[in-house]
């Protein structure tokens, strides 16, 4: 691979476990011995961080420093394979090649992106170095939820967006917007993920549905678990509980993104 790839994690609404997702299939990229970053571009409301075992006392440097010129992109870098933690699932990626930016959560920080947005251009420069000094095979975008200047730009950038929904009709009414920008931009690949799906259902009238209406393949479902939501974001599920079926769909379409060309 000549340059790293960004992939995009978006969703219309919020609520559809796009972090959780995001964290794991980098976790699972890491695993597969990728140099991986994951940057948390939800500057409004961030939250990937603590899915990595960090709090505002061991976050350090964040990429709102970086946006302000406080710190070069690099120093934002947080080492998740150098600082994994005792956590069950986070301890198997020590030595991987994973590195996290976080997003501040001081309440002064977010209010000052809130206030006055930041430079997009400036964000797209940081995440060019990220892939070059870090020598990336992949970098993952958590971006915010819905449609806004700088989640549309973060969109722009990438070479594939992975779009959660859920099998609800507002999600899926979001979702259709979504894959309309999303190809008005030109993203190169485009892959559905439909989350929080009842054993009920029947997946494959949905895929074949979701696939024909949004002519783009569904990579995967992940099921609704009440074994996740106890996990409360204490850890990497897909890492402390390997053989769970959340897990093993989560596997299978980490496997279709890194096999994607």
């Amino acid at each position: 691979m000549n340059k790293g790839r960004i992939i995009s994690i978006h969703s219309f609404r919020g609520g559809t476990g796009k972090s959780n997702i995001t964290a794991n299939l980098a976790a699972q990229a890491a695993l597969a011995g990728k140099r991986v970053g994951v940057v948390d571009a939800d500057i409004q409301s961030p939250g990937i961080h603590v899915l990595f075992g960090l709090n505002e006392s061991k976050m350090g440097r964040t990429l709102n420093d970086f946006l302000h010129g406080k710190c070069a992109i690099v120093e934002a870098a947080f080492a998740v394979g150098k600082n994994s933690g005792d956590a069950e699932g986070r301890a198997k990626l020590a030595g991987k090649d994973l590195w996290l930016i976080p997003s501040s959560i001081a309440g002064r920080e977010i209010s000052q992106v809130l206030r006055s947005g930041y430079d997009f251009n400036k964000l797209n420069e940081g995440l060019q170095t990220l892939i070059k000094e870090l020598n990336l095979d992949y970098l993952f975008i958590d971006t915010h939820p819905g449609l806004n200047e700088e989640t549309l730009l973060s969109i722009a950038i990438s070479d594939i967006i992975i779009v959660i929904l859920r099998p609800d009709d507002q999600d899926i009414q979001g979702t259709a917007v979504t894959v309309d920008v999303a190809r008005s931009l030109d993203v190169p690949k485009m892959i559905l993920l439909v989350n929080k799906a009842l054993p009920k259902l029947d997946r494959a009238d949905i895929k074949a549905r979701f696939e024909a209406e949004f002519d783009a393949p569904v990579a995967g479902f992940m099921p609704l678990t009440f074994d996740l939501a106890e996990n409360a974001s204490k850890d990497l599920f897909s890492l402390s509980r390997p053989e769970h079926e959340w897990s093993l769909a989560l596997r299978e379409v980490a496997g279709a993104v890194l096999a994607m060309k």
